[in-house]
């Protein structure tokens, strides 16, 4: 564990620390001695339903209260929506209540021009399929908003030639589609009309580059 995850650990409001019931390994040790002192932690037994014998649960409860001072134990099987419930009342009784951080009608707290590059490269993987691997990209290299109308100009990043020609299709009809579904979706989310450019660009390698990622935004 880094400096970072210890860091969070020390600033959440509890801690649910998950186990298959009855059982307690080394790794599991590790990561129970990591638990920051004064914060509640709860024992999620899990699987509780592949235990051969129920009557073997108390004794291990009690082992590990021994382990650890837990707030709260939560014997259950993910499996059983009822069991799923009582947890979430469970951990609800250990979560402050808070103001909204965002607007409550808020989608998210991302830029339009952000979710523009999402809705292409989600068209483009779903109208790809198999065909394209995954090492591709979209940004946004124009976003003009007016009042009635929006213009976007996007390029798909792709790492090698071949690629590019999946993108296209055959006549760019494939990149057509790509960009069709795009745009309609686009004017559903803005509310006015959108003038879809699309592009597409071999940049071989761009995913192991780091200069390369946060050019296209990723950190």
């Amino acid at each position: 564990m880094n400096r970072a995850v210890l860091s969070s650990l020390a600033e959440v409001d509890v801690v649910l620390f998950v186990v298959e019931a009855g059982r307690f390994n080394l790794d599991d040790a590790k990561v129970l001695a990591l638990l920051p002192p004064g914060k509640p932690a709860i024992l999620v037994a899990n699987k509780l339903d592949a235990l051969a014998r129920r009557d073997e649960v108390l004794p291990w409860l009690g082992a590990m209260q021994q382990r650890h001072p837990f707030a709260e134990f939560v014997p259950m099987s993910a499996r059983r929506p009822a069991d799923v419930a009582h947890l979430l009342e469970v951990l609800a009784r250990y979560l402050p209540e808070a103001p909204w951080l965002h607007e409550e009608d808020a989608l998210t707290d991302r830029s339009e021009r952000f979710l523009a590059a999402e809705i292409v490269r989600e068209k483009l993987f779903r109208l790809t399929g198999d065909e394209l691997p995954y090492g591709s990209t979209v940004t946004i290299e124009r976003y003009e908003e007016q009042p009635e109308r929006c213009h976007i100009a996007a390029t798909v990043v792709v790492e090698r030639e071949a690629h590019k020609g999946m993108v296209i299709g055959a006549g760019g009809e494939r990149l057509k589609r790509i960009g069709s579904e795009a745009r309609l979706e686009l004017e559903q989310l803005l509310g006015r009309k959108v003038f879809l450019e699309l592009w597409v660009k071999v940049r071989s390698g761009w995913a192991d580059d780091e200069a390369h990622l946060r050019s296209f935004g990723y950190e």
